[in-house]
This record gives structure tokens, C-alpha cells and sequence, in this order.
């Protein structure tokens, strides 16, 4: 009798028990469903930036408050993706993941941190004025190809436990949208949005969000996320909470690469003067 498994044919329906013949919702995890999450946020995070920047732009209907708020709406669904980013590893390692998780981690993180705030600053460049949007157009594709290249090598290269190599995607792409709403002149804008992109493919090491720096990474979401309400509503100080916000933003995203190149130069002069020590 022909043995159908080692043949590559389909398996006979009572053998049951292998993993692999198991519904595709039933192979999903707990950490999975916050990976899709993390997508949907992407995609409506796109959907507000079209209905509601691009196509009042175009048209030239928009109020300037419904824009402001589906502006507003479309980074808050970006900062929610990088929530949900952020929890599903912590419940990965706590409870289980799939073994489709680090490919669905993937193409999440491609639309909610490459896709979404790559067309927030097409559309940016678009409303800026028509001679500038072939730069921003540009400077999109930049953004795009570098979280490509991120995700890519992520899955490639193996790193020492704790950190990562290049910015995290997240923290890019809420780099890039905040250098966008501080509304700098274009070209110091244009520069910025490409260097955060080479930060990305960079070799520079950033610490994982665990423990502590996990809690402290929600609470500057969170408080992001409130600010960008504030000027949302137009609440009072709402301007200036948002700029506040997106100064803080890009500052850090400068520092740590700063922290981290003095951190190796330390450790090399350590480790020569070490060896000098070995040597005498």
C-alpha cells in the first residue's frame, strides 16, 4: 500500500492530530490576533489619510478641522499599531505564538510602519504645493524601501539578545510623522524624513522594549496619543502640546544613536586597553 504522507499527497482525513492539517483559525494565537490588529490599524491609518487629507485637498471641500481631525485620526491609528506592536511580542513570550507569527509580525509592521506614514508624507508633499511633490514622492519611497530592508534583515541577521540593529520600524515611522506635523520648511523637513529612513538601515544597536523601558514606551504613546487629541479638538495649548510632542520625538530619535555610537567607542577604547594590559 502506498504511503500518501511520504508520497507529498494529503494525509488521510482520520490522522488528525498533526498541527499542519489544523484549520488556519485554529492555528492563530493570542499574539496573532494583536498582529492582525496591528495591520488593520495600518490599513486605516491610509484610509483616513486618503478620505480625509488627500481627497478634500484635491477636491478643495475640506474644513479645516475635519482635516485636522482625519490627520489627527490617521497618526492616532498609527500609534495604536505601534501598541498593539508592542504587546504582541510581550504576550508571545508569555503565552505562545504561531508558527506564522514572525512572518504575520512582518507584514503588519510593513503596512502599519512602512506603508501608512511612507504615503502620510506622499500626501504631505502633495497638499505642500505641486513643485514639491515629486521629492516627497521620493522621500516616500525612501521611507518605504528602508522598513523593507529593516523587516528583510530583521529576519537575516542575528543579533545579541536585547537589542536591535538599526531604528525599530515603530519608532521610525513615528519619527518620520512627526517630523511631518512640526511643519519645518521643506527642504530641512525632506532631510530629516531620509535620515531617520538610513537610521533605520543603519547599523546603530537599539535596546528592545522590555521590563521597564516596555512600560515606559506605552506611557509616551499614551501620552502622545493624548496630545495629538488635544490639538485634534483644537483644545487650548493643543498646538503647542503637539509640537511639544513631535519635538520630543525627533530629539530622542537623535540621542539614541548619539548613546549608542558612544557606548561602542567606549567598549572598543575598553577592549584595547585591555589587550594592551594582556600584552605587557
Amino acid at each position: 500500500m502506498i504511503d500518501r504522507k511520504s508520497q507529498g499527497t494529503w494525509a488521510p482525513e482520520d490522522e488528525t492530530d498533526d498541527d499542519d492539517d489544523m484549520p488556519l483559525s485554529l492555528r492563530l494565537s493570542i499574539a496573532d490576533a494583536l498582529t492582525l490588529a496591528n495591520a488593520t490599524c495600518g490599513f486605516l491609518a491610509v484610509y483616513f489619510t486618503t478620505s480625509g487629507v488627500l481627497i478634500p485637498h484635491l477636491t478643495g471641500t475640506g474644513d479645516v478641522g475635519v482635516v485636522r481631525n482625519n490627520a489627527a485620526t490617521a497618526v492616532l491609528l498609527m500609534l495604536l499599531a505601534s501598541i498593539f506592536d508592542l504587546f504582541d511580542g510581550l504576550v508571545a513570550r508569555k503565552l505562545r505564538s504561531s508558527p506564522m507569527g514572525a512572518e504575520l509580525d512582518n507584514l503588519s509592521d510593513l503596512i502599519s510602519f512602512g506603508l501608512a506614514p511612507a504615503y502620510f508624507v506622499l500626501v504631505w508633499g502633495m497638499v505642500v504645493g505641486d513643485i514639491h511633490e515629486p521629492l516627497s514622492a521620493l522621500a516616500a519611497i525612501v521611507v518605504l524601501l528602508a522598513v523593507i530592508l529593516r523587516l528583510a534583515r530583521f529576519s537575516c541577521v542575528s543579533m545579541p539578545d536585547g537589542v536591535f540593529q538599526g531604528m525599530p520600524c515603530p519608532f521610525g515611522a513615528l519619527t518620520v510623522v512627526s517630523i511631518v506635523l512640526l511643519e519645518l520648511p521643506f527642504v530641512p523637513t525632506l532631510l530629516a524624513i531620509v535620515g531617520v529612513a538610513w537610521l533605520m538601515v543603519s547599523r546603530v544597536e537599539y535596546p528592545k522594549p522590555r521590563g521597564p523601558l516596555a512600560g515606559a514606551m506605552l506611557a509616551w504613546i499614551t501620552l502622545c496619543m493624548g496630545m495629538l487629541t488635544a490639538w485634534a479638538f483644537d483644545a487650548p495649548g493643543g498646538e503647542l502640546m503637539l509640537q511639544t510632542a513631535c519635538s520630543m520625538q525627533v530629539v530622542l530619535a537623535a540621542v539614541i544613536p548619539l548613546f549608542a555610537t558612544a557606548r561602542r567607542v567606549y567598549a572598543f577604547r575598553e577592549d584595547r586597553r585591555e589587550a594592551r594590559a594582556a600584552a605587557q
